[in-house]
């Protein structure tokens, strides 16, 4: 039996870990709760031991507890650690490695995979102290399921709201009985922006984060695919598991992607500049008092996405493109899809109103066999495991 330590911390969405409980026991797990103080503010005690069936533990400093089984061994007794609901609290404890109760002493303590299923007001998650917190968590290979996007127990509306137990038992099920569709399989990723060179200290560039691109190379590598991820200058990190390329310019990102087929499928989610200079200086540009401005002379960059997905013995079977337009998506997005002679198209919204780009959710239209899907607005993780899946059912 594989058994999961539930850490309820405080919050409305508190309530919603009795749900998950009877589901996680339904499916055959074992279950073991530790509570904050907080979250007994919502829910007793009484409720978890019941339907865990398991002593509920929640003080650091109880002889008891402590006697029965101690943190470390609380920590470290289950197969995976689930917080559910994760309170903008706690995710700051856990980047900052703060132990200062039971939950957050066990967390740390832990040498177990952790999932988090953040809850709390839209503003607070998108707090950028709250986001950066985040980004660590994730760099440090914590997984997260969620939040979805709703109205709030504030009456305020975005994202935030806790993904409910039957999206939290799916990640659990995913973590402790992994799939893996696309072992074997080679797939090659673009991902961040480009930059094209004015002179040494100037270029041309966009506001693309690579959070998409890299979360897709994440979530294809957990599927068992060996994973090239190409990436232009950012600065998220890494993911584990995926060997990376790194380049600056559009034609350097064509030749390393020549460079790492053959491959099974491609997913082309850079923002790449579809200009480049010409006349590119080799020294600095100086700015001189009377004299005008250089006008700078523009050439196409080569294109990636039709290049790699024109016919041919090297082409691969799946090729996934990126529509990002600020108006007219469908139509552009469908044009692309023919244009380019690709199997997917990724269609999605990046005007300054979205928050999209350079953010941490997207909402996309997933454009292909089936016609157009259009999807809820998630967190670009989310997006990502989705589009995993999708790639690996069409490699079948």
């Amino acid at each position: 039996m594989k058994r999961v330590l539930l850490i309820v911390s405080g919050g409305i969405a508190a309530y919603k870990a009795l749900e998950l409980i009877r589901l996680l026991r339904k499916s055959g797990y074992g279950v073991t709760c530790v509570t904050t103080d907080n979250a007994e503010q919502f829910v007793t005690r009484l409720s978890l031991q019941a339907l865990s069936e398991n002593t509920v533990y929640g003080q650091l400093f109880s002889l008891t507890d402590e006697s029965e089984m101690g943190h470390i061994q609380l920590s470290r007794s289950a197969d995976l650690l689930v917080v559910a609901p994760a309170t903008a609290n706690l995710l700051a404890k856990m980047a900052g490695g703060l132990a200062d109760d039971l939950a957050s002493t066990v967390l740390l303590a832990t040498d177990k995979p952790v999932l988090v299923a953040p809850a709390m007001n839209v503003r607070m998650w998108l707090h950028p102290a709250t986001q950066a917190n985040m980004t660590t968590l994730r760099t440090r290979g914590v997984q997260v399921v969620g939040p979805d996007e709703g109205t709030m127990a504030c009456n305020e509306f975005g994202p935030g709201r806790m993904s409910e137990p039957a999206a939290i038992l799916a990640a659990i099920e995913a973590l402790l009985h992994p799939v893996r569709p696309l072992s074997g399989r080679h797939v090659l990723v673009t991902s961040g922006p480009t930059h094209e060179p004015i002179d040494p200290v100037r270029y041309i560039a966009n506001r693309s984060s690579g959070r998409q691109g890299h979360a897709i190379a994440a979530a294809l590598a957990a599927l068992g695919a060996r994973v090239t991820l190409v990436s232009g200058p950012v600065s998220v990190p890494d993911p584990a598991g995926v060997a990376v390329t790194r380049v600056e310019s559009a034609r350097e990102m064509l030749e390393a992607c020549q460079a790492a087929l053959p491959a099974d499928a491609a997913v082309f989610a850079a923002a790449v500049a579809d200009w480049r200079v010409a006349n590119a200086s080799d020294g600095k540009i100086k700015k001189q008092p009377g004299v005008a401005a250089p006008a700078l002379e523009l050439v196409p960059n080569p294109d990636i996405l039709a290049t790699i997905a024109a016919a041919g013995p090297t082409r691969p079977r799946i090729v996934v493109g990126f529509a990002a337009e600020t108006n007219d998506l469908l139509a552009n997005a469908q044009s692309k899809l023919q244009r380019k002679n690709a199997d997917f198209i990724v269609a999605n919204d990046v005007s300054p109103e979205t928050g999209i780009m350079g953010g941490t959710e997207n909402a996309v239209h997933l454009i292909g066999p089936r016609g157009v899907e259009e999807w809820p607005r998630l967190a670009k993780d989310d997006v990502a495991r989705r589009l995993a899946l999708r790639i690996a059912e069409a490699l079948r």
